[in-house]
C-alpha cells in the first residue's frame, strides 16, 4: 500500500533544513528571478529561497504539505505561494527563470519513459537562459541517466556538485545518509 505524503507530513519541517550548497547556489543567483520548485513538499527549499528574495511558485499534490508552506509563507510575507497540482501535468515553465527539482527522480522500471518525457517537456517550454537545478540521489544509475537526457537535450551544464543529506526521524531516533548530486544547467541559445 502506498502511503500518501499528506500522511508523511503530519510531521512539519520533516525533511529538516535544505542542502547548504543549494542555498549557496542561490546566493550568488540576482534576487529578482522567478523560481518555480516542483514537488516542493512543505517549502523545505522554497521557504528559504523566498526569504533570500526570490519570488518563488512551490507545487505539489499534497495538500498538507502546500497549506504548511502557505501558512508560513503568509506569517512571513515572503513572496512565495504554493499550489496543489500534479508536477507531471504543469506545463507553464515559461514564466520561470530557474526551475527546481528536488529528489523528484528515481528512474525505476515504471516512472522512467514518464520522468524522462517530463525533464525533456520542462527544457522544451523554458526560455533561453532558463536554469534547471536538479537534486537527484547518487544512487545506481540516476545521475549517468539524468546526465544522458541533459547532454542529448544539448544543456549547459553549470555546477555538478557532490552533496550529503542526512534524514533524521526525531520520533523514533532513526538516521541515515544518503549520496545526493546537485546538477546545474542552462538552456543556450545555439
Amino acid at each position: 500500500m502506498k502511503v500518501s505524503y499528506d500522511e508523511y507530513y503530519q510531521t512539519e519541517h520533516l525533511f529538516g533544513e535544505p542542502y547548504p550548497e543549494l542555498i549557496d547556489f542561490f546566493t550568488k543567483e540576482i534576487k529578482s528571478k522567478k523560481v518555480l520548485d516542483l514537488g516542493c513538499g512543505q517549502g523545505r527549499d522554497a521557504i528559504a529561497l523566498a526569504k533570500l528574495g526570490f519570488d518563488v511558485t512551490g507545487i505539489d499534490i499534497s495538500k498538507v504539505g502546500i497549506d504548511q508552506m502557505n501558512v508560513i509563507a503568509t506569517s512571513n510575507n515572503l513572496s512565495l505561494k504554493g499550489f496543489i497540482a500534479d508536477i507531471f501535468l504543469f506545463d507553464d515553465f515559461e514564466k520561470y527563470d530557474i526551475v527546481l527539482l528536488n529528489s523528484m527522480f528515481h528512474f525505476s522500471k515504471n516512472d522512467k519513459e514518464k520522468e524522462i518525457a517530463f525533464i525533456k517537456n520542462i527544457i522544451s517550454k523554458i526560455k533561453i537562459g532558463s536554469k534547471i537545478i536538479f537534486c537527484i540521489q547518487d544512487t545506481g544509475k540516476k545521475v549517468e541517466i539524468l546526465n544522458t537526457i541533459l547532454s542529448s537535450e544539448k544543456m549547459k551544464n553549470l555546477e555538478d556538485k557532490k552533496m550529503k543529506y542526512t534524514f533524521e526521524d526525531k520520533e523514533t531516533g532513526h538516521s541515515s545518509t544518503s549520496d545526493y548530486r546537485m546538477i546545474v544547467v542552462e538552456k543556450s541559445g545555439y
